[in-house]
């Protein structure tokens, strides 16, 4: 008999090891805190400045003490607002998956789980809340306040024409009067008029955009969006930029601050371009779906308001 083959000892495959589910999943605990902080949105900040309105048009804006109160109330709606989009984006998520560019969005695309993004809103909200109460009561009020209505319009109030604009709208009119509230001054009705028309120019080319960029399945990613049409829009809009100049030429003329600081009327030419300009983003560029984006990605959205501020600023020190 043949001696038996003496072959090449065979290799086994390696045990499996305790370590190996580890390198699995570690790339995605990594990448969990960068989709959680994008799903926080935080380029929407931005609509926080709003916060900022009552510190500035009252002349406070060198105070150092409103000054830090008034950074503490941004950042108690920065966190607020963050839970809530957490929220809004786990009920929308399926919704999100029609959006041509929400699709990407954290949770809808898969990369933040719903359950790790409600734990992560539950500690920003309780977290903004408690912030809140420390700076005063009633600028804790008007934070629940906004935390209701939010989740209302969340719920379903978004889907009901025309309310959806209001609450959308209500949102910054609400920003605008908790700075106010944090700093205990008085709430112009000039602060709040302008705001509200702001806010509805913005939402209504918001709504402009999803319409033309979703065409005709606009209603499978928003219900209310199969009431709108582009004429319909565009009449407001018409309507709203018309108010919102007027209004602003008399809160510039005949208000107050404008009573008590000369030149004020040299800010128009500013809020003019900025409301042309972002016309024009959303009629001939086909944006304004974000006005944040327009903020901080539109060099000259972005220069005419700093030049606003600027101009504000200087009256503030020098008018009379």
């Amino acid at each position: 008999m043949s001696p038996p083959s003496r072959g090449k000892p065979a290799v086994l495959d390696p045990p499996p090891s305790a370590d190996l589910p580890m390198d699995r999943t570690e790339p995605a605990r990594r990448n969990t805190i960068p989709a959680l902080f994008q799903g926080m949105r935080p380029k929407q900040w931005v609509k926080n400045l709003f916060v900022f309105a009552g510190l500035v048009f009252t002349g406070n804006i060198a105070n150092l003490p409103l000054l830090g109160i008034t950074l503490a109330a941004f950042a108690a709606f920065c966190a607020v607002a963050s839970g809530l989009y957490l929220i809004n984006d786990v009920r929308d998520r399926n919704e999100d998956r029609f959006h041509p560019t929400k699709k990407n969005r954290p949770i809808a695309s898969g990369r933040l789980t719903p359950g790790f993004a409600l734990g992560a809103s539950a500690v920003l909200i309780l977290g903004a809340l408690a912030l809140a109460w420390a700076i005063n009561p009633p600028f804790f009020a008007i934070v629940i306040l906004y935390l209701i209505l939010t989740m209302a319009y969340t719920a379903g109030l978004k889907n009901v024409v025309i309310l959806d604009l209001l609450l959308l709208a209500s949102g910054f009119v609400i920003r605008a009067a908790a700075g106010a509230l944090a700093i205990q001054v008085a709430i112009s009705p000039w602060l709040l008029i302008c705001t509200t028309l702001v806010a509805l120019f913005l939402g209504l080319g918001k709504r402009r955009h999803e319409l033309v960029l979703l065409s005709e399945g606009a209603g499978k990613h928003r219900r209310a969006l199969e009431d709108y049409t582009l004429p319909f829009i565009d009449q407001m809009l018409s309507v709203v930029t018309a108010a919102t100049l007027v209004a602003y030429m008399l809160y510039a003329f005949n208000s107050q601050t404008a009573k008590e600081h000369d030149w004020m009327l040299l800010t128009t030419p500013f809020v003019v371009y900025g409301l042309f300009r972002y016309l024009y983003l959303i009629h001939v560029k086909r944006e304004g779906g974000s006005p944040e984006n327009a903020l901080l990605d539109d060099r000259a959205t972005l220069i005419n308001f700093a030049l606003w501020t600027l101009t504000v600023l200087a009256i503030f020190k020098w008018g009379h």
